[in-house]
């Protein structure tokens, strides 16, 4: 994150836009104070004093995130290279590094966990909400193949043996794609038992009544 500089001028005006020029930044990225707003001095020649102004960019999501990641990651001693890629109001991170499975945990909870915490240092304060995904290793992905498979070999069982199989517990990200995937499969109906973190997906044959995910 770039520090404050501090600029003077003729005037307030020519003052902030020296120093928004030197930020490479807009108004609506800095915060701005008015250290002297200056005087044209008797005749705008006797005691004449510049404006000054200090101005500061604004911490956006990204500086957030970066130096909570980086401090999280000094303490565990990992060098982790760290990506980042803003669309709209979402905030992609790519983590790459050696020891990686250590950040991506059981199933996946580290990385769950390290993004969730992320996503709260990320929103702290904000009004309008960024949404904060992490990644590592295509972690995501693969654990989504892994999952649709699954999924889909369940399903067959159950149209088989016609009885409902309960799956693992999983988060909510992971149960999502268990019921995405089988949606449009008109034999099978999928859906949601128990409580937090202990919440689990029903497979079965399609004469259930469908609960909330």
């Amino acid at each position: 994150m770039k520090n404050a500089v501090e600029k003077t001028g003729k005037t307030v005006d020519e003052a902030i836009n020296a120093a928004l020029a030197e930020l490479n930044l807009g108004r609506d990225k800095v915060d701005i104070e008015v250290i002297d707003e200056g005087n044209k001095g008797l005749f705008g020649l006797i005691g004449t004093k510049v404006a000054r102004v200090r101005v500061t960019p604004k911490e956006t999501a990204e500086d957030r995130a970066r130096e909570f990641l980086n401090s999280v990651f000094d303490k565990m001693k990992l060098k982790v290279k760290i990506n980042f890629e803003e669309k709209g109001n979402s905030l992609n991170i790519l983590l790459e590094g050696d020891d990686m499975g250590i950040l991506i945990g059981r199933r996946g909870e580290t990385l769950d966990s390290l993004q969730y915490l992320t996503s709260l240092v990320v929103n702290r304060g904000d009004n309008e909400y960024i949404r904060v995904s992490m990644d590592t290793e295509n972690y995501r992905k693969k654990r989504e193949e892994t999952l649709s498979k699954l999924a889909k070999r369940l399903a067959e069982r159950v149209l088989k043996y016609r009885r409902s199989i309960t799956l693992e517990p999983m988060n909510p990200y992971e149960r999502r794609i268990i019921h995405s995937t089988l949606q449009n499969n008109k034999m099978i109906t999928t859906y949601s038992i128990g409580e937090e973190p202990n919440r689990k997906v029903v497979i079965a044959l399609n004469n259930r009544k469908k609960l909330e995910v």
